[in-house]
């Protein structure tokens, strides 16, 4: 059976084996911004497990650019040789290629860890970091204000961009991310909700692209030619007088002329008062949007957990590729039983062979015997 979703992609001189992407997803598990065990683990399950792509979780550029105490980070050495374990365990052991989202807080940095104290930033005597952003206007109530960025403090932004880019080129992922959603950093310059600049840099939808446009300029002359880089958005707000799909669009296609190669498509995150439409697929279509008025290559991501619901959106042109977050904590082989009942052939490690149904049909009933 031929299938759309377990179809070859290719970025550049990347070539996937399937269009399934683990979704980066924060693990708070870090120390001093450096990878440990529990990444090993968490990354390694998944490179073992048929995706044809795993983007470690949004790291940080600097340290005041963390969300936690326990995000992930490469802005030293330290972070840098922890995170080569991981990749050559992966690489070792795993057939998925490997991507890297690099980020920014913002002014939602300096919080809590999400299972300790959610939404509740840091005391001073817990550890508080002073947070910056584009202006002097909190993430809600109860949050300190940031330090609004000066032009030094934005070259210093985008100079530790660079640097954890040159870092992760060493550390030889196949994909870069830039992430530009969920109200962190970049997402904070774009959207009028949290940018009240009156420079060069604020007012007009051109003017708040700029630093995030500045940023990816920087990152992509230093990142590998031969390699794809990709940027994160929220499509919309969910607020009103926020950004929208349309100011999505224009960043779009403003980003294809400046060398990215896909826009992974979510959405909100900037400001609590939201509303979010929850829903299978729900932001299925704004990934379709701009891959047709924009004519980009588009990541789609929000609750999407079937296998017959990934294929449709892939089928139907909505998306090129489909990225799995909470889906995949609960099923780390989502890959390979996706296979089974979409009735494509996967090869599984040597160690895991014997587990696959038609090894044991009898404990399948309901199970493709297709080997």
């Amino acid at each position: 059976m031929s299938s759309a979703l377990f179809s070859p992609f290719s970025l550049r001189e990347m070539t996937l084996a399937n269009r399934i992407v683990v979704s980066p997803m924060c693990q708070y598990s870090a120390r001093e911004g450096s990878a440990t065990d529990w990444h090993l683990m968490h990354l390694g399950q998944f490179c073992v497990s048929g995706p044809g792509l795993v983007i470690v979780e949004a790291t940080a550029v600097e340290p005041r650019g963390r969300i936690s105490y326990g995000d992930l980070g490469l802005y030293s050495d330290d972070n840098e040789a922890a995170l080569r374990r991981i990749v050559g365990f992966c690489r070792k052991y795993g057939d998925s290629k490997l991507g890297i989202q690099l980020a920014h807080a913002g002014r939602k940095g300096s919080d809590h860890l999400p299972w300790e104290d959610p939404d509740r930033p840091l005391a001073p005597a817990e550890g508080a970091w002073t947070t910056v952003g584009p202006s002097e206007m909190s993430y809600g109530e109860g949050w300190p204000p940031p330090q609004a960025l000066d032009p030094g403090g934005m070259r210093d932004v985008k100079e530790a961009f660079i640097l954890a880019t040159r870092r992760a080129a060493r550390l030889d992922f196949d994909l870069m991310e830039l992430h530009a959603a969920h109200g962190y950093l970049l997402h904070e310059f774009l959207s009028p909700l949290s940018n009240h600049r009156v420079d060069a840099y604020g007012g007009s939808r051109e003017n708040r692209m700029r630093f995030p446009l500045e940023v990816f300029e920087a990152m992509r002359e230093v990142w590998p030619a031969s390699k794809p880089l990709g940027v994160r958005i929220s499509a919309t707000d969910y607020a009103e007088e926020g950004w929208d799909i349309d100011d999505s669009l224009a960043f779009a296609a403003e980003l294809k002329n400046r060398g990215c190669d896909y826009i992974d498509v979510s959405g909100g995150g900037l400001v609590p008062w939201q509303k979010i439409p929850l829903g299978p697929g729900y932001q299925v279509p704004h990934a379709g949007r701009i891959r047709r008025e924009a004519g980009v290559i588009t990541m789609t991501v929000g609750m999407i957990n079937q296998p017959h619901q990934a294929e449709e959106i892939i089928a139907g042109g909505q998306a090129d590729l489909v990225a799995l977050a909470r889906g995949m904590l609960y099923d780390p082989r989502w890959t390979w039983h996706a296979a089974e009942e979409l009735g494509v052939k996967l090869e599984y490690p040597p160690q895991y062979r014997r587990c696959h149904p038609s090894r044991w049909p009898q404990a399948f009933p309901h199970r493709r015997t297709a080997e």
